[in-house]
């Protein structure tokens, strides 16, 4: 595997998506929130009807050391205690013979592990989400769609497109691209729809096989990878999604299929730039997909709220799938 980019959609083609899908000040011109605005208080009561079995379902990776990996500036989560069994044993032998105490601390990039990006995170030709530009992102965070603007918003309807499971495979091959044209069938398969506000949860395997075996190699520091492709990006948009998460780094497949003006990740670029649409990366879905498949259940309520960082331009999260 190399970074070679093999070229499948033209500046133009590019160009045309984001004209088509912009959405900035479709919700008004102060709007932080995006795709958000989408999840109605009906959407989220009719969610809560798909909870028949009582089973909650956890989409987070440990953090860790061990568990998260490092990419470019990301740094290995740092976690150690701040009182521990020989702090309680110093008690004792104090004469202290109340109550004792343990404490820890951990200190780790926002978005090392499994965690939602922040409209703020991402910029194009100098614009964020809104036509915001880069004087919003100030030294103490963003002022502007951080991830506290997604404080309440991050419930609804959740869907898995198993993807590994289409193709009869535990996961992806590096470089394997998702296109529309799997979403679609996955749809058919699995007998679900992507509507309006939906949540769509998109399983590659790739995450569930590092997990398992321990092996954080090239591919999740920053190298290539499994991922969704440019014709999805359509697909999604067009359905007025709310959010999109992968089992990956990236969500988008890496490299990108296209060269122009450096352009590494598209999907982000037209999603989150130009759409609003939140983007979560590194969502863990092995236990998902065998819940879904034994309850023959690819649509359940998601909640997935974020850790709320003052100005934070992403945050990690613990996503609850609940049957």
């Amino acid at each position: 595997m190399t970074d070679e980019v093999i070229e499948q959609f033209s500046q133009r083609e590019f160009d045309e998506l984001i004209k088509k899908f912009h959405r900035w000040g479709r919700w008004g011109i102060e709007d932080q929130r995006g795709a958000l605005n989408l999840v109605t208080s009906e959407m989220i009561s009719a969610a809560a009807q798909k909870v028949r079995f009582g089973k909650v379902v956890s989409l987070a990776l440990p953090i860790g050391a061990n568990t998260s990996p490092a990419w470019r500036h990301r740094f290995p989560p740092e976690y150690w205690m701040l009182r521990s069994g020989a702090d309680v044993v110093s008690d004792l032998e104090s004469g202290n013979k109340g109550m004792s105490v343990s404490d820890d601390a951990l200190k780790f990039p926002l978005q090392s592990s499994t965690h939602w990006d922040a409209l703020s995170h991402v910029f194009h030709d100098g614009f964020m989400y809104n036509g915001q530009r880069p004087e919003v992102l100030t030294q103490n965070g963003s002022i502007f769609s951080s991830i506290v603007s997604a404080s309440s918003g991050m419930v609804g309807r959740g869907v898995l497109l198993d993807i590994a499971e289409l193709r009869g495979t535990p996961h992806l091959q590096i470089g394997d691209t998702v296109e529309a044209d799997d979403l679609e069938r996955a749809c058919e398969v699995f007998g679900v729809s992507v509507q309006q506000g939906d949540f769509v949860l998109v399983r590659t395997g790739r995450l569930g096989l590092a997990a398992a075996s321990g092996n954080w190699g090239a591919e999740w520091s920053g190298g290539a990878n499994a991922g969704l492709g440019f014709s999805t990006i359509e697909w999604l948009a067009s359905r007025d999604v709310a959010a999109v998460a992968c089992d990956n780094f990236s969500v988008e497949v890496i490299p990108a299929q296209t060269s122009h003006f450096g352009q590494r990740a598209p999907l982000h670029s037209i999603l989150m730039q130009a759409c609003g649409i939140y983007l979560g990366e590194m969502w863990l879905l092995e236990e998902l997909h065998e819940v879904s498949r034994e309850l023959k259940q690819y649509e359940f309520m998601l909640v997935a709220p974020p850790m709320l960082v003052s100005g934070a331009v992403g945050s990690p999260c613990n996503p609850q799938a609940i049957f």
